[in-house]
């Protein structure tokens, strides 16, 4: 607030214009009766000279308004300057503003060690050609906010304070101006500096002691063991205190948070609420049981607690677990929130916030962090604005920045978005309190992401048995003269007078004498309970497949007949593209008796008729509106002027939402947000579609880490689908094969389902019973590509509308079983050539029994299948994949000696290669010709 109390601008606008005139007419009549800085501007005046011309006074208003040369004939008065000269100063001092706001973090005294950095020349008065004889120039900025006139070295002092102490920012790369000026104005009328209350100081100290005191109990307590501790980087516990405090301020009522290893436990004690009593017990290792699930690491594991503000706003936590991969989590901690927020109709995203924890090596080092930050602000994934805060702590495991990244920060990929990046020195709390409240206030205001970069260092090394000084020496030479962050700040507050010895000591008893009850209750506490099957989960159940979970799938003809044609008709305004057109003709037709159904009409089907009982269904992936193979076309765009028109959102009234997004070329971060969307939303239908199967591979990590073995971990369920395109059609080696060998290697313990249908109806009932039963358990989908459009593979109406999924397809053709002499085995496409060789052929003689669910497996439906047959028909499996991929080493160990103890068994397949496919489309052609001779006996 300026001394006229509107503005703290005073050259602002004309109201103010009136006001300096009159401020100016007091001056005269009593110089004591106006403030001390404009007694000093108005006194470089003569009586009466001093005047505003009026026409001139506005938003192009310029410095030379102010300084009026004298009148023709009259000297200049001393410090006057000409306008020519005005003019030049001006344009100097708006670069030097301009540079500060750009660079002056260059300068900034972020890091707590205070190692040197190089002082950018201009940053220096010199540059510019200011001298000292210049600092009591009086200067004017039109965007510089100040209170009364400025001189040059007023206002140097101003850009040091606001952008070179504590505290550098980048900001400048914003391209809004709104958004650059709402920045500044925040910090340049602060100098970026909180003036905190007694209260809040304390509060401060308070979570600093709680930060350092719990490291030390742990390690005093369980000497030599690992704890990744926050020794250096102390401030986070009350920058997280803060920032939850602020949220609740702003109506937010879930925080997920997200991070690695580093500072977990004490996050997890001080922050998330669980109880140190728990990791006690978990340090001692009294909890582990031989046949419940193998677990994890204590700092790798989650949490989740309410938590009140001191203004009494409840909060719900949760800290997702999280592997050593440090920065996977962060695409499920969005989709976790996303979900959260989808689930309470939180459209504007203002009920949950994302709040992710960084290491700087990782931050600028793992791709998956672009990918998640590129999910920001895209429609079908954005949460509001993600905090990020990296707690830097200069250093990777051994490696230094040099030679971990090529930026000058680990932040500077955050400058790919439209958002503020703030570094602050993390021995300097207070400072850090006004990046988390200015932060939080800018998430609020823009709902854009935020990243807080936390200098500190780390005391130990990585972990408690590492000597860091082995590649560090300088640097660990410099953090062995620090004290702790909780010490430094309470030397401020005693010189301050604001707490006494006395009090801060007592502040520390009172933690260790709890952390000390804590233990010695932990040796006889009870194991901390499940939260598996809690809340939206209290429904569902994981563990081995039931054998009596079946759920009806079928649904009346009449009813799929009328979600049919609703996806049919269009609003009148409505153009689709000519051929669309004629696609949603064939498919009107396809609800009588005559036409069948295609694969992507059976999934639309499925898909509605999930919607019309209440079940959210949510499918993203490349190019998914339409389909990667031009198949699904869900998302129509009119042809003349390009809106879109969703007809599987306008089914029912009362139906649930049906969403279906192209999400960015992103493997690892869609896929990890698709997952953490699941684990939030168990009654829904949540789905992940690779463009080609073979790409999943670019996500694998998220699969090992999280789909296949979270609830062996961390006792987490999820019903994620993932579609991925297989199939061998000659497009070479990046085009053929989702791996289903991997999936099967992981596959142990009933953990996955993993499914290779061959018709629209087996699709379409998979998806259905996938929903709709309480068995929650990741299901892996082989989808086709050429089969999407091949005249046999395509079901009746009535198939859907009656029976249910089938783990196992028997043999088509009617004729006696004793009259077979060869059984085939497979799944998937191939099933279609071996159908079509066998009629060129003409061998009835020749069984195909197709297994539509490879995992989990029940042999006695295979061998079930397999019984009419006479004992001495030998059985093959055939698959298009090499002979070290697909299922055939898979079906050897699960079958193999079932099948041979009646039949006998071999494999035929493509030989053991390193890559999946041809690259000739010729010789494709001519090792599926050999598959299918053979598996005739005709080589």
């Amino acid at each position: 607030m300026g001394t006229n109390g509107h503005n703290s601008d005073p050259l602002s606008g004309p109201a103010n214009l009136a006001f300096v005139e009159g401020l100016y007419e007091s001056y005269l009549r009593d110089p004591g009766s106006v403030p001390a800085d404009w007694q000093r501007y108005f006194s470089t005046f003569a009586e009466g000279e001093f005047r505003f011309p009026k026409p001139r006074f506005g938003p192009s208003f310029q410095a030379s308004s102010i300084f009026n040369p004298p009148a023709p004939g009259r000297a200049r008065a001393p410090g006057r300057l000409a306008d020519p000269e005005i003019a030049a100063l001006q344009d100097r001092v708006y670069l030097l503003i301009r540079l500060y706001r750009v660079r002056g973090h260059r300068i900034a005294q972020v890091d707590p060690l205070g190692l040197p950095r190089p002082i950018p020349q201009e940053l220096t008065p010199e540059f510019f050609g200011f001298s000292e004889n210049d600092m009591d120039s009086p200067v004017y900025s039109e965007t510089f906010q100040y209170d009364g006139p400025l001189t040059l070295g007023k206002l140097l002092e101003r850009l040091r304070n606001t952008y070179c102490r504590s505290i550098g920012v980048q900001y400048m790369h914003i391209d809004d101006l709104s958004v650059r000026r709402w920045l500044q104005r925040r910090m340049e009328t602060t100098s970026n500096r909180l003036q905190l209350t007694r209260d809040e100081q304390l509060r401060i100290l308070t979570r600093l002691t709680d930060a350092v005191t719990f490291e030390e109990f742990i390690r005093r307590k369980f000497p030599g063991a690992k704890t990744f501790s926050l020794d250096g980087s102390e401030s986070l516990i009350p920058l997280l205190d803060l920032a939850i405090e602020k949220a609740g301020e702003q109506g937010v009522q879930e925080i997920v948070f997200g991070m690695a290893h580093r500072g977990r436990l004490n996050v997890l004690a001080n922050i998330v609420g669980k109880s140190a009593r728990q990791i006690f017990r978990e340090y001692a290792d009294l909890d582990w049981k031989p046949q419940s699930g193998r677990g994890d690491v204590k700092y790798h594991l989650g949490h989740s607690a309410d938590w009140v503000t001191s203004q009494g706003h409840k909060i719900h936590l949760s800290l997702c677990f999280n592997p050593s991969h440090l920065e996977i989590v962060n695409p499920v901690v969005l989709g976790r929130t996303r979900a959260k927020q989808d689930r309470f109709g939180d459209q504007e995203h203002r009920r949950g916030m994302t709040l992710l924890i960084h290491g700087d090596a990782s931050f600028a080092g793992e791709g998956v962090v672009q990918e998640t930050l590129n999910l920001s602000q895209l429609g079908g994934y954005k949460v509001g604005g993600t905090l990020h805060v990296v707690v830097n702590n200069q250093l990777g495991f051994t490696t230094s920045p040099e030679d971990g990244r090529s930026s000058t920060y680990a932040t500077d990929i955050g400058k790919m978005l439209q958002i503020p990046i703030f570094h602050v020195n993390g021995e300097d709390p207070e400072a850090v309190a006004q990046v988390v409240r200015l932060g939080m206030d800018f998430r609020w205001q823009f709902q854009r992401d935020v990243i807080i970069n936390m200098y500190g260092y780390r005391r130990l090394g990585h972990n408690e048995g590492d000597e860091p000084a082995f590649t560090q020496p300088v640097l660990y030479r410099a953090i062995a003269k620090r004290k702790s962050v909780r010490e430094g700040y309470l030397e401020h507050l005693l010189n301050l007078g604001e707490v006494s010895r006395e009090e801060a000591d007592n502040i520390a008893a009172k933690r260790r004498e709890l952390l000390e009850k804590e233990l010695s209750e932990s040796q006889s506490a009870k194991p901390a309970t499940t939260e598996r099957l809690q809340g939206n989960w209290s429904k569902y159940s994981g563990g081995l497949e039931p054998t009596g979970d079946e759920v009806v799938t079928a649904v009346p003809r009449e009813k799929l007949a009328g979600w049919l044609t609703a996806q049919t008709q269009l609003p009148t305004d409505f153009q689709p593209h000519p051929k669309i057109k004629k696609i949603l003709q064939a498919r009107a037709q396809m609800g009588g008796d005559q036409e069948a159904l295609d694969w992507s009409t059976a999934e639309s089907l499925a898909f509605a008729s999930l919607a019309c009982q209440g079940v959210r269904v949510r499918l993203s992936g490349q190019d998914s509106e339409r389909g990667t193979f031009s198949q699904r076309h869900a998302v129509l765009h009119d042809y003349q002027d390009g809106h879109t028109y969703m007809p599987l959102q306008h089914l029912a009234p009362d139906q649930a939402p049906v969403e279906i997004y192209n999400s960015p070329l992103s493997e690892v971060g869609v896929l990890g947000f698709e997952y953490g969307y699941s684990l939030e939303y168990p009654d829904g239908l949540v789905l992940w579609e690779a463009q080609f199967g073979d790409f999943w591979n670019m996500a694998q990590p998220i699969v090992d880490q999280f789909i296949a073995s979270a609830e062996d971990k961390w006792r987490r369920l999820s019903g994620l689908v993932l579609l991925l395109p297989h199939g061998f059609e000659g497009q070479g080696p990046e085009h053929s094969s989702a791996r289903l060998e991997r999936f099967l290697m992981l596959s142990v313990e009933d953990n996955l389902q993993v499914v290779y249908p061959t018709t629209p109806a087996q699709y379409y009932h998979c998806l259905r019973r996938q929903a709709l039963r309480s068995w929650r358990k990741p299901l892996i989908v082989m989808t086709p590509k050429s089969l999407l459009r091949h005249p046999q593979a395509v079901s009746s109406l009535e198939q859907l509308a009656e029976g249910a999924f089938q783990r196992v397809l028997g043999d088509v053709l009617d004729r006696p079983a004793e009259t077979v002499e060869r059984v085939i085995l497979c799944s998937g496409k191939i099933y279609y050539e071996l159908a079509a060789h066998r009629e060129e052929l003409k061998r009835p003689d020749v069984a195909i029994i197709r297994l539509e669910q490879l995992y989990p497996l029940r042999p006695g439906a295979m061998l079930a299948a397999l019984k009419p047959y006479r004992a001495a028909a030998p059985v093959f499996w055939v698959q298009e994949e090499p002979a070290n991929m697909g299922a055939w080493v898979y079906m050897q160990i699960r079958l193999g000696e079932a099948i041979a103890s009646r039949h006998p068994f071999a494999g035929i397949t493509r030989p053991a290669s390193a890559t999946p496919a041809a690259g000739s489309h010729r010789r494709h052609k001519m090792e599926q010709a050999e598959i299918l001779e053979r598996a005739f006996g005709e080589k």
